[in-house]
């Protein structure tokens, strides 16, 4: 699907993401410091860069500063992922350019809901596979907004990962699914 970049000086915070991007079918590359994350970027003019704010030789603010006053990389969407969460923080990230901002800690659900919002913004991702119908099927209903499946009277919260296996069997109720295009899907 999309190449990503992700800048994060937090090791931990870099494999959450990358795993569970590269699950989503992204391919993710990852830099620990801004300076690092500015020349891969520069590099590999990726269609995401998720870019944390205090790091190490160059912060967030300056990198997505520098990514719009470069012609090559000005339209390239950038997600502030930071554990800065005041508003006068949320300000500046918007005013250096940030097209979104995701506060430390975050939930994965909602990362990848702002993932896909700014790939498909930027016309990375088809509308229709960036989001997901209601499916219904007997007593049964997706709901992909929480990630969640109705039976009967019963929510019950999904990984996204059961979510895609669920909504892939949905639609394809009537057939046979190999284990092959279940991993692909």
């Amino acid at each position: 699907m999309a190449k990503i970049i992700v800048v994060d000086d937090d090791p931990a915070i870099q494999t959450l993401v990358k795993v569970n991007l590269e699950m989503q079918g992204h391919k993710v590359l990852t830099a620990a410091d801004g300076i690092e994350g500015y020349a891969l970027v520069q590099q590999e003019l990726p269609d995401l860069v998720i870019l944390d704010v205090m790091m190490p030789n160059a912060d967030g603010y300056t990198v997505c500063q520098r990514l719009r006053k470069n012609p090559a990389t000005e339209a390239i969407p950038v997600l502030m992922l930071t554990a800065l969460g005041v508003v006068e923080d949320k300000v500046k990230g918007f005013d250096v350019g940030a097209d979104d901002y995701l506060v430390k800690p975050f939930e994965l659900p909602e990362l990848q809901v702002r993932t896909r919002a700014l790939l498909r913004r930027a016309g990375q991702i088809p509308k229709s596979s960036a989001s997901h119908d209601i499916l219904s099927i007997g007593d049964m209903t997706l709901i992909p907004e929480n990630l969640e499946v109705k039976i009967r009277n019963h929510i019950v919260k999904l990984t996204p990962t059961e979510f895609e296996i669920i909504n892939c069997l949905i639609q394809n109720h009537s057939q046979t699914i190999s284990l092959g295009k279940l991993l692909q899907d």
